[in-house]
């Protein structure tokens, strides 16, 4: 009798921990997705939307306010020494909106200061214009994001009471999937529209810099003109 007992123990045992086993296992990421039903899939097209234009803005923008330190200086020396048009050259061979201002800046030369600095002030609309290009879709993955899994969510709703009222019974089963939809698509809408947002408000700093640079350069550049030539 004990060693029946003993047996039945034993089963019981290797029963349990065979279960444990198997739910310590889970499941995958992909899997887990999945399962967030037909909402996931406008929710990863907005997350590789809005990585892709993070990094093209990203590398964009950091190419744009690379200047060389020595820049306003070089263009300083050749036009105090009455050099126009080497400094000219240099400015439209340095490729960026800094090197573009002072072009247009050295080409109305001559002319009155208030015409040159609007001049230079219509290429820096320009240029912040081009750097801001496409961060208007990252402000909208932002907003739409968390809207898509509030929409997961009452879609994980709808799933859960139609499973109880043709279903007839309280369980877990019939919960499930509408709990999964809902929990799913909810977190991801949140966490899509958090890394839009931080990405949308870290590239509008950047960009504010280059403008602070492209300003600064300006007003240097306006200085410049008032020296007298050697």
């Amino acid at each position: 009798m004990f060693n029946l007992f003993f047996l039945l123990q034993t089963d019981s045992l290797a029963q349990a921990a065979s279960q444990t086993a198997a739910a310590s296992k889970g499941v995958s990421l992909i899997e887990l997705l999945t399962l967030g039903g037909w909402v996931m899939i406008p929710l990863a097209a907005l997350f590789f939307v809005t990585v892709f234009v993070f990094f093209e803005r990203f590398l964009s923008i950091r190419k744009a306010s690379a200047i060389e330190g020595n820049f306003m200086n070089i263009i300083r020396d050749h036009i105090v020494n009455g050099n126009v048009t080497a400094a000219r050259s240099f400015a439209k061979n340095t490729a960026n909106p800094v090197g573009r201002i002072i072009d247009k800046g050295i080409q109305r030369i001559g002319k009155p200061i208030e015409n040159i600095e609007r001049s230079m002030e219509n290429v820096g609309k320009l240029e912040i214009y081009n750097l801001e290009r496409n961060l208007s879709v990252l402000s909208l993955s932002a907003g739409i994001a968390p809207l898509l899994g509030f929409l997961g969510t009452i879609i994980g709703m709808f799933q859960l009471f139609y499973s109880l009222a043709t279903g007839g019974e309280f369980s877990i089963q019939t919960m499930a999937n509408g709990i999964y939809t809902k929990v799913i698509t909810s977190a991801t809408g949140l966490i899509i529209g958090m890394l839009a947002y931080v990405a949308y408000n870290f590239l509008t700093t950047q960009v504010d810099k280059t403008a602070y640079k492209m300003e600064a350069a300006s007003a240097e550049f306006l200085d410049i003109l008032q020296e007298p030539t050697r």
